[in-house]
C-alpha cells in the first residue's frame, strides 16, 4: 500500500474529498432536481393537453369536500355563475406580461351555490413596478365565467403591503394568506380567466407544451457524477506511473573492473620505430 502513500497528503485528499462531494450532489440532489421537473412539465403537459378535449363543468365539481382541488384536475375548464366581490379585490405585484412589469388582478367570486372562489382576472401592463395602474372594474350582478383552475402558489414570507390607492398588494397567489387578508374562507384553488370572459383584462395564456431541457439536464448531471470519478483514477495512475518512472534504477555509465583498457592508438615515433627495426 506504501504506492498509494501520496492520496494521503493534503492535496490529494482535498482533491479526493471535492471529487466524492461533487459526485455525491451530482447523483442524490442535481440530477434528480432536474428529473423531477422534467416529470412535473410532463405531467402539466399531459393535463392541459387532456383539458382542451375534455367538455367544461361546474367548479364545485373539481372540488373535495374540504375545498382542495385533485392534482390530476389542474387545467380542468370549469364553468362559474355568482356574482364578482370587488371590495374584496387585491393584486398580485412584481408579474411580468409582454416583457413588461406586470400586476395580476384577483377578484373573489361568489358563486350560486355560496361558494366562493378566487378568480385571477388576468394581468395590467404598468410603467412603474410599485405603482397599480387603472384597469377595468369587476362588472356587477350575476355573471357567468368560464376558466381553468389552478393550484394556489407558495408563499414567499413577505407580507402583504397597501398602496397609496388603496389596493392591497400581494406577493403571491396564496390562498392561505389571501383569505386572511380579505377574511373570505376561500377553497385551495382559484380560477384563471379564459379569454373574452366578463371581467377579463390581460389574458394569461397557456404555458408552451415543450418539455424543456430539464431531462437533458439531469442526464448531463450523471454523467458529470460518473466522469470525475473516473478522471481522478486516471490523474491518480498518472501519478503512479510517474513515481515508478523517477523510483527506477539508472544504468552505471562507469566501465567495468574486468575489461581491458582501452588500447591508445599508435603514435608516429612508433611507427618509425618499427618500420626500421624490421630492416636492421
Amino acid at each position: 500500500m506504501r504506492r498509494f502513500g501520496f492520496l494521503l497528503r493534503p492535496g490529494w485528499v482535498a482533491l479526493v474529498v471535492v471529487v466524492g462531494v461533487f459526485a455525491y450532489l451530482a447523483f442524490t440532489v442535481l440530477a434528480p432536481w432536474q428529473l423531477g421537473k422534467n416529470a412535473e412539465t410532463e405531467r402539466r403537459n399531459a393535463l392541459i393537453e387532456q383539458s382542451v378535449e375534455a367538455t367544461p363543468v361546474a367548479v364545485s365539481d373539481v372540488l373535495s369536500e374540504n375545498g382542495e382541488l385533485h392534482p390530476d384536475m389542474e387545467w380542468r375548464r370549469v364553468t362559474l355563475r355568482g356574482e364578482y366581490l370587488p371590495e374584496s379585490e387585491v393584486v398580485v405585484r412584481l408579474r411580468s406580461a409582454e416583457s413588461s412589469p406586470a400586476f395580476e388582478v384577483l377578484t373573489p367570486f361568489k358563486v350560486d351555490d355560496a361558494t366562493t372562489v378566487l378568480v385571477n382576472r388576468g394581468y395590467v401592463i404598468t410603467e412603474r413596478g410599485t405603482e397599480v395602474p387603472q384597469f377595468n372594474p369587476a362588472p356587477t350582478g350575476v355573471v357567468e365565467l368560464e376558466g381553468r383552475v389552478r393550484v394556489p402558489e407558495g408563499t414567499l414570507g413577505r407580507e402583504a403591503i397597501v398602496g397609496d390607492d388603496g389596493i392591497t398588494q400581494v406577493y403571491s397567489i396564496n390562498l392561505t394568506e389571501i383569505s386572511a387578508i380579505t377574511g373570505l374562507e376561500l377553497p385551495q384553488t382559484y380560477v384563471q380567466l379564459a379569454p373574452e370572459q366578463p371581467g377579463g383584462l390581460g389574458v394569461i395564456g397557456l404555458p408552451q407544451l415543450s418539455s424543456g431541457p430539464f431531462l437533458s439536464y439531469g442526464l448531463q448531471w450523471i454523467a458529470f457524477g460518473i466522469m470525475a470519478p473516473l478522471g481522478l483514477l486516471y490523474f491518480a495512475r498518472a501519478e503512479l506511473r510517474e513515481r515508478r518512472r523517477n523510483k527506477a534504477p539508472k544504468e552505471d555509465s562507469s566501465p567495468s573492473s574486468s575489461e581491458a583498457p582501452p588500447v591508445s592508438p599508435p603514435t608516429a615515433e612508433d611507427r618509425l620505430a618499427s618500420r626500421y627495426g624490421k630492416r636492421r
